[in-house]
Formats: structure tokens, sequence, C-alpha cells
């Protein structure tokens, strides 16, 4: 019987729990196909399942990994629309497609949404079977190893900013936190937009980057009176507000927000509470809106841009899947700019 690599996580932990493991090479059922992974893009969540979330029991040994691309290798019976030696975008959520939010086009507000190496087996193998409706046609223009960069962040960003706010061409998008891999691709859909883009950075070398990536406006958030200089480069304040960061910037980021605005947040990296003064809330009449990850029919537009080059995921470097520890550890301590891929058989 063929057999292929994969990292499990066999037990909540540090990067050194992390174990490579011999698996059989799975058989596509009918509906499915065969994928050989080329390319695993690493992601904050991974490190939350390695570390174990409170209140969250995870299937363990679980195999890490929700963003990434392959090859079809064998086509399962009744599969059509695909061919061996396609290359592919696995998309990183899955659902029944039978509910209500399913039916509406917003399969990822469904109540059995699940998304790979979180509540099932993810990416961080050489082979896996999928359901061939999760295979998204790599379109052409598209390098199959730095495209696994994209899906999660940019899937995440579009349902923050086109979804939830419906930015509009003409107003000012706060994006904070604007290398990490969601604010890069919100700066990204903003401009591309027609907005003006203020990002928030944590170093020189950063502002480079976000710079570089299309933001107007560049402010260190490493500074105290980081919500000042926003103002001052806003006047009114910012129309939309991507937050993800949580308390460390959450009372900052309300106070910038202007009349009528949207503050947009999919998620907490410094913790899970925060404060609103609702005077300020109602008065000035806005919005804070709650989002997580993004629409299947995003991925159509999304690779569109990728393709002609609108949007671009930020890679740091590309490692073996055998250095799996080092990449955890890497991105644990920040020490990284852009997105991390790991290479199966490699």
């Amino acid at each position: 019987m063929a057999t292929m690599q994969a990292v499990h996580i066999p037990g909540h932990g540090d990067p050194s729990v992390l174990k490579l493991v011999e698996l059989p090479v799975p058989e596509p059922g009918a509906g499915e196909v065969l994928v050989r992974v080329l390319a695993v893009s690493l992601n904050h969540l991974d490190l939350w399942s390695r570390r174990g979330m409170p209140g969250v029991k995870l299937p363990l040994p679980l195999i890490p990994g929700c963003d990434g691309t392959g090859e079809i290798v064998k086509l399962g019976a009744g599969v059509h629309g695909l061919s061996v030696g396609q290359k592919i975008v696995i998309e990183p959520g899955v659902s029944s497609g039978n509910s209500a939010h399913d039916l509406a086009g917003n399969d990822h507000l469904s109540d059995d949404y699940q998304i790979r190496g979180e509540h099932f087996d993810g990416l961080c193998r050489e082979y896996l079977c999928i359901p061939a409706k999760y295979a998204f046609a790599l379109p052409a223009g598209c390098d199959p190893v730095r495209s696994a960069a994209v899906p999660l962040v940019f899937l995440t960003a579009w349902g923050m900013l086109m979804c939830r706010a419906q930015i509009r061409s003409g107003e000012q998008v706060l994006v904070l936190g604007g290398a990490s891999g969601v604010g890069s691709a919100a700066i990204q859909i903003a401009r591309d937009a027609g907005c003006r883009v203020i990002a928030t950075v944590g170093s020189e070398a950063k502002a480079e980057l976000v710079r570089k990536l299309g933001a107007h406006e560049v402010v260190l958030h490493c500074t105290p009176d980081w919500p000042q200089s926003v103002r001052k480069l806003t006047g009114r304040g910012a129309d939309v507000i991507v937050e993800h960061v949580g308390p460390a910037t959450w009372e900052g980021s309300m106070r910038v927000l202007a009349r009528n605005g949207r503050l947009v947040t999919c998620g907490g990296t410094t913790g899970p509470t925060v404060q609103i003064q609702l005077p300020h809330l109602f008065i000035k009449n806005q919005s804070v809106l709650g989002s997580t990850m993004g629409p299947r029919s995003a991925f159509g537009p999304i690779f569109e841009r990728v393709a002609r080059g609108a949007y671009q995921p930020v890679i740091d470097r590309i490692l073996p899947l055998s250095k799996v520890r080092e990449a955890h550890e890497l991105l644990e301590t920040r020490q990284v700019l852009g997105k991390i891929i790991l290479t199966p058989g490699s």
C-alpha cells in the first residue's frame, strides 16, 4: 500500500508536539478527487489548533492546514468538469449545502460550516481526497505555490469589506495590522474598490510593505498617539475600520471611527473582551459588525484579480513540510513578513 507523509497534532502544546507520520494514500470515493498537495499556507488558525482553544474540543490527532493548492491525480466515480493533472485551490471551508444560509449563498454562515485543520483533518500532508465541489480550478496566470497563501485571508477580508461593511469608492478605510495576512488582503481589496486606505503597522519594514500593497498612508501603532495620527490623516475619521487585533487597539479604533462609520472585526489576537462607550455609538450612528470567513462565491472574483495582478499574496518564505515546527516557531514569534508556505514532498 502506498504511503504518504503527514503532520499530526497528537496533543496540544508548543511546536515540539508536531509529529511527522506515515499514513496510507487514500482512494477517492464517488464524487471525490484525489489531490496531490502542492503547497500549504500557514495561518494563525494553525497555531490555535496546535495550542488548543479554551472551551473548544478538537479531534486529536489532527492534521493541521486549512489553506492550500494541489493537483488532481485521480477522479472518483461520477466526477465531471475536472481532469487529472488540473491545478486547483482546495477550498478551506465546507458545509452541507442544505441550510437556508447555503441556499442564500452564505455557506460560511451555515450552522454546520467547518474549516479544514480545525474541525477535521487539514492539508499538511502529501495527498488527500476531497469532494469535487471543493476543488476550485486555479486560473491561468496564478502560481500554484504562491496561490496557497490566498484563500483564507482574502476570503476573510472579502467577507469583511465587501459583504459586511459594503465599502464604497471614495471612502476612507483604516486597516489595523496592515502587514498581517488579513490586513494585507484588506488593503488590496479596499484599494482596488477605489477607497483611500490608511494602514497601521508595528515597524518601518512593515510600513514599506504596506505602501507597496497600496496603502495611501501608514501609521505606526506602537506609538501611543496613533489614533491622533489617524484622525489627522482622515479629518473626519475612518468610514470603515478593519479590526482583528482586539483589546490592544479597540479603544483607539472606536475613537477614530467616523460618524456613520462601520467597524468590522473578524477576531481578537490580543484577547476576547473589549468595551464600547454606548453614547459614542448611538450619537454618531456607528455600527460594529462581526464577520467570519466569506462565501464560496467570492473565489471567482478573488482569483480573477490574482490572475491579473490586482491582488498579490505576500510570501515571507517557502519551506518543506518537514520544517513545520520551524514554521510554527517563526510565525509564533513574529519573525516573518508575510505568509509561510509549506511544500509537501520536498
